[in-house]
């Protein structure tokens, strides 16, 4: 059986359904994925900003900047290394008792995992154990985030209308720039308000206990939301798989992999314009670390509205056709990302930020419904999310390290441009697969393809 076979939308009584009800709870269920991804990511992205300005002196003292700077990029990424295990678990049970509570339970953990970092001991007072409890938590960290993304963009794509899928599962990548935004924002803040010292000792701590406050809030949003009726009118009429995952990998191991290449080089360039300049910009450049978090706040911001309307127009020329053209301007701008950063001079660092992060909204919106739609409903929480979590690591995990390394080799700034260029060309690559596969299932089917080819 095809996924492409079987609707995103199903519900029987859909025409019957008073329509301005179902206006009302559609746009609920966007707003609820949005917010709660944007706390979720929040949480997420302050971990980043704080390996940038404070993890290294804080928690992995050296007497080597750079080797102190490399081991708390090592933490970022460990985060990433617990997220396909957040999608293989949070997708297994999203398959089986459903995406809304799996979508509070992420949150839950996310929550608590973030605010205890707000309370850690620092390397000086703690020694040893410092370190260890934050790698502990920023594990509990990834594993949270990497049950989220499936969940949220599930919930909003499997109650979308159809025609509209590429649109309302944008709120999902939409809620990540929020969360960027909101982190960006909050450090922004504090380092207008404290000064260095103040920063260090305590004021790094507020923004991990802020996340205690806005978790209520997602709570409180997302206990409103409706299971996917989707999923609901499936687990009444069909049986319910064992071991999604298994099926997953038995059936549709290509989807997973071109899922994987689709998301590789999108979370590269991402991170690299979000966390990685930032920590050029302050490290090497020796630009403020305020204006650094304000050229991203201001790439952030602009991506929102540039996201939903490549969404929405995935939804009229195709998935893959969006994405693809996506992935070669992301290449021109990936080839001189970095070489442009490097000149210091603030106009074209601003530029390279802002483009950095712009010219990924054609990925970024439509990519979300691409992955859920490559997999029929039984196995589909497992299939995206382990999928987008490999991608991640594959590309965002490693970016900032990678970006480290080359930097201080031989190889310098025009080493991080192949390696952007080469990502952003995978990408692209596997877009092209997945329409194909797309447009395959649906000639042997007889229906229309969810992904058409370019």
């Amino acid at each position: 059986m095809s996924p492409s076979s079987l609707p995103l939308n199903s519900s029987e009584d859909e025409t019957t359904a008073d329509p301005e009800a179902e206006i009302r709870k559609l746009r609920r269920v966007a707003y609820a994925s949005l917010v709660g991804t944007a706390i979720e990511w929040y949480d997420f992205f302050i971990y980043g900003l704080a390996v940038v300005l404070v993890f290294a002196p804080q928690f992995f003292p050296s007497s080597a900047p750079s080797a102190g700077a490399l081991a708390a990029f090592a933490t970022f990424a460990v985060g990433f290394a617990a997220r396909p295990l957040g999608g293989i678990v949070v997708g297994h049970l999203g398959d089986r008792v459903g995406r809304k509570k799996m979508l509070v339970a992420s949150l839950l953990m996310m929550g608590v995992s973030t605010t205890l970092i707000g309370m850690l001991p620092t390397y000086a007072t703690a020694g040893a154990l410092a370190p260890i409890l934050l790698i502990l938590l920023r594990l509990v960290q990834g594993v949270a985030v990497g049950g989220e993304w499936g969940g949220a963009v599930l919930i909003s794509v499997e109650h979308s209308p159809e025609g509209k899928r590429g649109f309302y599962g944008s709120f999902t990548q939409v809620g990540l720039s929020v969360g960027l935004i909101t982190s960006n924002l909050v450090f922004l803040t504090l380092s207008l308000t404290t000064t260095r010292e103040q920063f260090a000792a305590w004021g790094w701590r507020i923004p991990f206990l802020f996340s205690g406050v806005l978790v209520l809030v997602g709570l409180y949003i997302r206990s409103q939301v409706e299971e996917s009726p989707e999923f609901a009118a499936r687990r009444n009429t069909a049986r319910t798989l064992r071991l999604p995952i298994v099926a997953v990998l038995r059936t549709y191991w290509r989807q997973v992999l071109l899922i994987t290449a689709m998301f590789s080089g999108l979370t590269a360039m991402g991170y690299i314009a979000a966390v990685y300049s930032v920590s050029y910009g302050t490290t090497r450049l020796g630009l403020s670390s305020t204006f650094m978090l304000v050229v991203v706040l201001a790439a952030a911001v602009i991506e929102l509205p540039a996201v939903l309307y490549f969404s929405a127009a995935s939804d009229r020329r195709g998935r893959s056709h969006v994405i693809i053209w996506g992935s070669a301007a992301s290449v021109l701008v990936g080839l001189f990302f970095v070489p442009v950063l490097a000149t210091g001079a603030t106009v074209l660092v601003a530029l390279a930020v802002v483009l950095g992060r712009l010219v990924l909204t054609p990925l970024s919106g439509p990519s979300a419904a691409m992955a859920a739609e490559s997999f029929p409903v039984e196995m589909r929480y497992s299939g995206a999310s382990i999928g987008y979590q490999l991608g991640s690591i594959a590309g965002g995990a490693l970016a900032p390290l990678v970006a480290t390394l080359l930097v201080a080799s031989p190889a310098g700034t025009w080493g991080v441009s192949i390696y952007l260029v080469v990502l952003m060309a995978v990408s692209g690559l596997g877009a092209y697969g997945l329409g194909r596969i797309g447009a395959r299932s649906a000639s042997t089917s007889g229906t229309v393809a969810s992904a058409p080819a370019p």
